[in-house]
């Protein structure tokens, strides 16, 4: 069904209203403008699916914006952040609650990223047909082949969210499920601060004078491209603003030097708001500048790094988690650095499934072996005159460290 209208929208999301959840997908554009262009929304509850054009002329998506923030029902994506990012600029406000299958799919060991064509293959035993994923869904009329493809998106997400929810009510894993929504439903998550923008040069900054530029510069492109709705390499591409970070230009005729730099650029509005932002990072006070990522380093020895990442990957084979989701390297290298980390890996079910072990074995208090070709730990024995001896978890006490099938096995 295909709905161009805000009485045919009403009355849909009226019924979507009355179901325990609905799955929901988007298609957008967003080569050319800085906030995605929503097109198209798909959407299925237990009776069926719709489309509805977001483009049509006589249409208001008040109504779908209700039903997305409907507390009494659930609504389902997958990797739905950037189609959450939409309804947040669009609305205001956030979906909620929300169940993201690629997140459940990694909490159930599916692997990293598992793309929703590869799940509904080993959830549903369907092969999709994704020949319709690049075209221009600005396009009217939409072509049965699009409406199809639509379609497909979020009748099949229906059999995977069962097969999913299923299987982490079945492990004990729905609460784990729970906190990574509360991150993916948080409107911080969607909120673009300029100020931050410098964030994403990070690794690409090496004195603290290129990091103070950086700051005003990235945060004067990143408010010039939302102002104007255009792609920020519209504004000013990456390498000309490093450039400007590196060089920090005090005048027209040095930006205009700047290889990187557009010609004839430096004599524009913006040429004159750049020089205006150097100026502003290099008064900035060199004590008050965040870390960079030089002066942060490896914490502790980079060794125990290496040790970390191959009891994170032991960890999560055995238990069928994907290792992204437990701790990423970033994350073992502040574990490295301070057992009191501020980190996802030292709260909640995290620490629980890997951050206690990562402590003992920084403190000495676990160590790694190999046992018939597979990695295992061994805690030390305090009865034992120190000894190291296999974890009780390898004797089958403690089911955290057994293999455990996951929803794909059970297909």
């Amino acid at each position: 069904m295909m709905i161009t209208t805000t009485e045919d929208l009403t009355k849909a999301c009226a019924r979507f209203a009355r179901a325990a959840y609905v799955t929901v997908d988007t298609e957008f554009l967003r080569e050319t403008t800085f906030w995605p262009k929503l097109c198209v929304v798909q959407i299925a509850d237990d009776d069926g699916p719709v489309v509805v054009d977001a483009l049509a002329e006589r249409i208001d998506l008040a109504p779908l914006f209700e039903l997305m923030t409907d507390e009494r029902v659930l609504k389902v994506f997958h990797s739905g952040r950037q189609d959450i990012e939409i309804f947040h600029h669009l609305s205001g406000r956030v979906p909620h609650p929300v169940f993201d299958t690629q997140v459940a799919a990694m909490v159930l060991g599916f692997g990293d990223s598992v793309s929703y064509d590869q799940l509904v293959q080993r959830t549903a035993g369907v092969t999709l047909d994704k020949s319709s994923r690049f075209t221009d869904w600005s396009r009217r009329p939409l072509s049965d082949e699009q409406i199809d493809y639509a379609i497909a998106d979020v009748t099949h997400l229906r059999t995977v969210y069962a097969k999913l929810s299923a299987d982490l009510e079945r492990r004990g894993r729905a609460g784990w499920l729970v906190e990574e929504m509360e991150v993916l439903t948080s409107p911080a998550t969607y909120e673009s601060h300029p100020d931050d923008a410098w964030k994403r040069f990070r690794s690409r900054l090496r004195k603290p004078r290129d990091l103070a530029v950086m700051i005003e510069a990235a945060a004067w492109r990143e408010r010039e491209a939302q102002t104007r709705d255009v792609p920020r390499s519209r504004v000013l591409k990456d390498d000309a603003l490093l450039e400007v970070a590196s060089r920090a230009p005090k005048t027209v005729e040095a930006l205009g030097g700047l290889r990187a730099f557009p010609r004839g650029y430096e004599r524009s509005r913006a040429g004159q708001e750049i020089l205006e932002a150097v100026a502003r990072g290099l008064a900035r006070d060199p004590s008050e500048l965040p870390e960079l990522d030089r002066d942060r380093g490896v914490g502790g020895n980079p060794a125990t790094v290496e040790l970390l990442k191959v009891l994170l990957r032991m960890i999560a084979e055995r238990n069928a988690v994907a290792a992204k989701i437990i701790a990423n390297v970033d994350d073992l290298e502040q574990i490295a650095a301070d057992d009191a980390a501020d980190v996802p890996a030292l709260h909640g079910w995290r620490r629980e499934l890997f951050g206690d072990l990562a402590l003992k074995l920084k403190a000495g208090a676990l160590a790694l072996s190999v046992e018939r070709g597979r990695v295992v730990t061994l805690e030390r024995d305090a009865g034992a005159g120190g000894a190291f001896q296999v974890a009780r978890s390898r004797r089958g006490q403690d089911k955290r460290d057994e293999p455990a099938p996951s929803a794909a096995d059970q297909s």
